[in-house]
């Protein structure tokens, strides 16, 4: 299979990188274009196999499955450009941002062929995405397909288009809200005394026993929570003083904000 990935800005890059390491695909079937040049060096500095061009028609021509990377303002404009390029058995893969539903990508392409939304997040460069798939004209084999793709990434599910917006708050944005709470985790550290570089290390490495724990136990968190939590001890203190200035109302009203 030939991918193209149209846009190397921060989650085409991310997807490039990441199905590079794969080996779903071979690399040298990964075809990127981009507007300006600096970001396609540097993917193919890393990765002297992937095709780079700044001719967007060039980069589909071939392709069997295209990703769309771009701003969401941008997508018409590139419906009109690609549009005439496009075959009939060519896949898909719509906007990987906000807003842009599986009817509105087949309304600008005028394609009635499988098209997918797909949202990952950053973390796919490292093959650690949680990744929403939602498809439309779709088939049992091009979905598991699709799915084989980006599991290889990370964790994938496909579900209804409605879910995306969840989906999306609690991984895409959410990547980011984890990123704030190791900040503020370490800023605590360095509080309590620890250097600053020692108290993130401490917390990365405390965040991956928390996941550890709840996939290798299939617990709830609050079960995990009570192993730790001792009457009259300090964790409790601390959880109440977390909670008392609106730690679980705050992550709630968060991401409700991002959907």
């Amino acid at each position: 299979m030939k991918i193209a990935i149209i846009g190397a800005g921060n989650m085409g890059g991310a997807t490039a990188r990441g199905l590079a390491i794969g080996q779903h695909i071979n690399t040298q079937n990964i075809y990127v274009s981009n507007p300006s040049r600096g970001k396609l060096e540097a993917i193919k500095a890393e990765f002297p196999q992937i095709n780079i061009t700044q001719d967007n028609k060039e980069c589909v021509r071939e392709a069997d499955m295209i990703i769309i990377a771009v701003k969401p303002w941008k997508l018409e404009e590139l419906a009109k450009e690609i549009a005439p390029e496009l075959k009939n058995e060519k896949v898909i893969v719509g906007s990987m941002a906000a807003g842009i539903s599986t009817d509105k990508i087949a309304s600008l392409f005028g394609y009635q062929h499988p098209i997918y939304t797909i949202i990952p997040n950053t973390a796919i460069a490292v093959l650690q995405s949680m990744t929403f798939i939602a498809g439309k004209n779709t088939t049992p084999e091009i979905d598991a397909e699709i799915l084989a793709i980006f599991q290889e990434m990370g964790e994938a599910m496909l579900v209804e288009e409605r879910l995306i917006p969840a989906g999306m708050a609690l991984a895409s944005c959410g990547i980011a809200y984890a990123m704030r709470y190791i900040r503020a985790a370490t800023e605590g550290g360095v509080e309590l005394g620890m250097y600053a570089c020692d108290a993130q290390h401490i917390v990365e490495q405390t965040l991956k026993g928390a996941v550890a724990l709840l996939q290798a136990n299939g617990s709830h968190p609050e079960t995990e929570i009570d192993r730790v939590t001792t009457p009259g001890g300090i964790t409790i203190r601390g959880l109440n003083a977390m909670e008392e200035n609106g730690f679980t109302n705050s992550v709630i009203k968060g991401l409700k904000a991002s959907k």
